[in-house]
């Protein structure tokens, strides 16, 4: 599946701390071309975060426009995924919600 930045997909997520894939939503970082070039997309990880924060979290208003059903934020752990492992496509982050994360982003150069 060849995927648009910004929009919310499912994929099994891997970890660096424990040996599993865990199915999870994540939010697409590459563009359109990228992702159909290399048939690898890069991701970020969408959680609830219950039991932890980061300080560069990016917490999403627009649970509507993602297909999120319980509060949620994204976190900056990125992993690239082959295209082939995109499990489905949720939704895409409002416009509000790309800003925010588009000004966090900018803000990890610092």
């Amino acid at each position: 599946m060849i995927c648009e930045r910004y929009d919310t997909v499912v994929v099994p997520f891997p970890f660096a701390d424990i040996p599993i894939l865990k199915r999870r939503p994540v939010v697409v970082l590459s563009g359109e071309h990228f992702n159909a070039a290399n048939n690898a997309t890069i991701v970020a990880m969408i959680t609830t975060a219950k039991a932890s924060s980061w300080p560069s979290d990016v917490t999403l208003g627009d649970l509507e426009a993602a297909n999120l059903s319980v509060p949620c934020l994204v976190r900056w752990r990125l992993t690239t995924v082959p295209n082939d492992l995109i499990l489905r496509q949720l939704g895409s982050l409002g416009p509000a919600d790309r800003l925010a994360c588009e000004r966090e982003f900018a803000n990890l150069s610092r």
